[in-house]
């Protein structure tokens, strides 16, 4: 069986031509984020097609929709990405975003905008409703722990939401992958302990 194909796997000559665009939209380029957007469309559809099926069984995203809602959410920030990876960091986020977005829509409609969190503990099978609760709940450990550690944010980020591996995210965030796998335990250890039931989310350990 062939090896997996990594997540962000441009060639070096489009991942120039990304950095480059970027360069170009700032300096006024109409046409720089259509090509951005076509050069790295491919990779954008192979992630969402990922997250949308670890995430949700029943996901109320399509991967395209996600691709759409990810990219208008980044609109604003996207403009001060450096470079290809810098833009891959912000497109994690705003998948982050879009999928709680709809989580959060899920979850009012079914409980009539009242949520209520209730950590489950033991052998407890958990449905898909606590489960969806939880997602929402994520968000906000993740927003409370972006005041004390912004990086153990960007890891979970990068590797939950935008399905990069240990090598890439450290390749992103400049230090090696001994240490991000050491801050993602760190951070794994910190959802779960609120979460009470983290296994639900697919939070692996390595």
């Amino acid at each position: 069986m062939p090896a997996a194909q990594p997540v962000w796997s441009l060639p070096d000559a489009t991942v120039e031509s990304v950095t480059v665009l970027l360069h170009q939209a700032r300096d006024g380029r109409s046409d720089a984020w259509d090509l951005i957007y076509t050069r790295i469309y491919q990779d954008l559809h192979r992630l969402a097609r990922a997250q949308l099926r670890q995430r949700q069984r029943r996901a109320p995203l399509s991967p395209t929709s996600l691709i759409s809602e990810a990219w208008l959410k980044m609109a604003g920030a996207a403009a001060s990405a450096e470079n290809r990876f810098h833009l891959i960091a912000l497109i994690a986020r705003a998948m982050r975003y879009a999928i709680l977005d709809e989580t959060k829509k899920a979850v009012a409609d079914k409980r009539g905008s009242r949520i209520e969190f209730v950590p489950l503990e033991g052998e407890h099978r958990i449905g898909e409703n606590a489960r969806m609760e939880q997602l929402v709940l994520m968000d906000q450990l993740l927003e409370h722990l972006g005041k004390v550690d912004e990086r153990l944010v960007s890891i979970v980020e990068l590797r939950y939401f935008g399905g990069l591996s240990d090598k890439e995210i450290g390749h992103l965030l400049g230090v090696g992958e001994d240490r991000i796998r050491r801050e993602w335990r760190t951070a794994r250890s910190y959802l779960i302990a609120r979460l009470g039931q983290g296994d639900s989310l697919d939070l692996p350990a390595n």
